[in-house]
């Protein structure tokens, strides 16, 4: 064999060599698997799916831990290491993570949540990506319009003779009814707890007269509901997050790069139609996800 076939046979070894090392050393960038979690809602498993997608684009192996349960339970998970990150509400960290008073302002709420999740948690909060899940009250708008109701403090002297309900969360924490009925000096005659995925349905047909809803969710428009204006401003902003373990930032800090890319990217309409696309035309949450990203031109 001569030199120019010597040389021209290492080349050849050399780039089938590279072709099967690239994606190994492209996934090595990531270092460890990802574990992505979430909560056990529509909203939740689209974010969830978003995250992952993004994330195996830029190279990382994922491992899916999605619709895990209610907050307390994801939270927990990120904290023990059983999930590296998870996208969550400023609000509900304020108030049902962190037990701190609520506050309108959003800037200072995510200051506050970033600096004591650091600090209590040992977890980051990156960018918000842009909506504002708050919490809202809803009723049937017929329903709504015979009582003449349009705000929450419209309720009073009404609630006494209505029928409430929401998931087992809202009915129970600070920030949920609990604090409404506190806040506007109201009293509803029952509360039910419900899965979320009947709630409003439950609503909607008259099985009950007022449940907690999502701002995003795009079934308040399909299900011809309206939401009560929270004119003492009593629920916290909730936009949406990513949160980080420090541990996994610290050991690939790109991570927090990759997921920032949606920074202020999502506005409140394109989620109500990203949720819509689940609950109404039932597709499902990871195809939604991808071809969300796909649209926008965030993976191939």
């Amino acid at each position: 064999m001569n030199h120019r076939t010597l040389l021209a046979s290492l080349v050849a070894a050399l780039l089938v060599a590279a072709a099967f090392v690239a994606p190994t050393a492209r996934a090595g960038q990531a270092g460890k698997t990802v574990t992505v979690g979430s909560k056990n809602f529509t909203e939740q498993l689209i974010v969830g799916q978003i995250v992952a997608a993004l994330l195996e684009h830029a190279g990382y192996q994922v491992d899916r831990k999605l619709n895990l349960g209610g907050t307390a339970v994801v939270h927990q998970a990120l904290v023990s290491g059983d999930v590296d990150v998870y996208v969550e509400y400023t609000g509900t960290g304020l108030t049902a993570l962190l037990k701190l008073p609520a506050q309108t302002d959003p800037d200072k709420v995510y200051e506050t949540v970033k600096r004591e999740y650091e600090s209590r948690f040992k977890a980051t909060w990156l960018s918000p990506w842009g909506f504002n899940n708050t919490y809202a009250l809803a009723m049937r708008a017929d329903r709504a319009q015979a009582l003449g109701v349009k705000t929450i403090a419209d309720l009073e002297g009404k609630a006494q003779d209505l029928t409430f309900g929401g998931t087992q969360e809202f009915i129970t924490r600070p920030d949920g009814l609990p604090g409404i009925e506190k806040t506007y000096g109201l009293k509803f005659k029952q509360a039910r707890g419900m899965d979320f995925g009947i709630m409003y349905q439950a609503v909607a047909s008259g099985q009950v007269d007022v449940a907690s809803a999502f701002a995003t969710d795009g079934r308040i428009a399909a299900l011809n509901l309206v939401t009560l204006e929270d004119n003492k401003r009593f629920f916290p902003p909730y936009y949406a997050a990513p949160v980080v373990r420090q541990e996994v930032l610290q050991r690939d800090p790109k991570i927090a790069e990759v997921l920032n890319t949606l920074a202020g990217k999502i506005d409140d309409d394109t989620m109500r139609r990203l949720n819509a696309q689940v609950d109404q035309e039932k597709k499902e949450p990871a195809d939604v996800a991808r071809a969300f990203l796909k649209e926008r031109g965030y993976i191939n």
